[in-house]
């Protein structure tokens, strides 16, 4: 079976208004896009429009916007935060209004643009085991340290000793919110910057709509990323992902879910990272009680033998945590 072939009884085949039928391809170029987004709401200027069951074939830029070439470039010379995490859109899906669910389809991310793609980078007073903005110290931060990285559709080919497997996924995924504009790095109940590894190619995201049209973000692609992404840089790179759109009307979630094959999965973002992990079991909890008949308490439980846990960044300024059950403790 392929990888998506899955999805025709996922709550996106089984409840989309496109009824599983595939509609008009869009491609949205960097050309099209012409101006890429660093905050995340209702003020800027729709850059097309998509009816549910369109396929999007989306050009993202890397996290740096390209400005970092070589392993001599200092991150701290050429960008200028919060100027980072460039997001394609805003793309409004036709029929979509506050209380429904926007489904998005990772179909397929292929890396693009002249090697080495895949930039890493240390930036001065980001990360996990530096001081930050958030976590003052009177310590001198860690030095800037920049690694070119060539990446293929099957290699990460970190170094002469380690090579990775291509797993990629999408850093930053999400509808507007209904009134605030939000930093491309910051996520939250809108979705933004989870860097969540389970985002990727063969998964459906399910995001809270919170104003017409839905307005939908997307960019960060990830070449690959550990849980955690610990210096707080995956290996960043420009992509070409093709996604396809759903609109579940009437669905009203306050958090953004992810399915696949095997599980489902609630997404929590918040400091400090412990109320993150209770908001996304609070919420697959409160799933598995509304869509597949559970008990709360007996899903409570349940999931304190057999949930598990993914850390997608404890970096940014929230963070984020998914909570998953596999799909065979679903079954009537």
């Amino acid at each position: 079976m392929g990888m998506n072939d899955w999805v025709g009884n996922s709550l996106m085949g089984l409840r989309g208004e496109s009824r599983g039928e595939t509609g008009a391809t869009h491609e949205l170029t960097e050309e099209k896009q012409e101006t890429f987004h660093f905050t995340i709401g209702p003020y800027t200027d729709p850059v097309m429009t998509a009816r549910p069951g369109d396929r999007i074939v989306v050009e993202t830029r890397d996290a740096f916007s390209g400005k970092i070439k070589t392993e001599q470039d200092k991150p701290s010379e050429k960008i200028r935060m919060p100027f980072a995490n460039p997001q394609n859109g805003p793309i409004m899906i036709e029929g979509a209004e506050p209380g429904d669910a926007l489904a998005v389809h990772i179909e397929s991310m292929r890396p693009r643009g002249p090697q080495p793609r895949g930039t890493c980078a240390m930036i001065p007073e980001f990360g996990a085991l530096t001081g930050t903005y958030y976590t003052a110290t009177l310590n001198d931060p860690l030095p800037e340290v920049v690694r070119k990285v060539h990446v293929t559709e099957e290699t990460v080919e970190w170094s002469d000793r380690v090579t990775l497997p291509y797993k990629p996924h999408i850093g930053t995924l999400s509808c507007s919110p209904e009134i605030d504009s939000i930093s491309s790095l910051t996520p939250d109940n809108h979705g933004g910057n989870m860097d969540l590894p389970d985002m990727g190619p063969g998964t459906v995201t399910y995001l809270p709509v919170r104003v017409p049209g839905a307005r939908l973000f997307i960019g960060d692609a990830h070449a690959c990323q550990g849980d955690g992404e610990v210096c707080g840089v995956a290996v960043e790179h420009a992509s070409l992902t093709t996604i396809r759109v759903d609109v579940i009307k009437g669905w009203t979630i306050e958090w953004p879910r992810l399915e696949s094959d095997e599980m489902i999965m609630a997404i929590g973002s918040a400091r400090p990272l412990e109320d993150a992990t209770r908001i996304a079991y609070r919420e697959l909890i409160r799933w598995m009680v509304a869509d597949h008949g559970f008990d709360q308490w007996d899903a409570y439980m349940m999931l304190s033998q057999c949930g598990r846990v993914r850390l997608g960044n404890f970096v940014d300024p929230k963070y984020t945590v998914g909570a998953a059950v596999s799909k065979k403790y679903l079954a009537q």
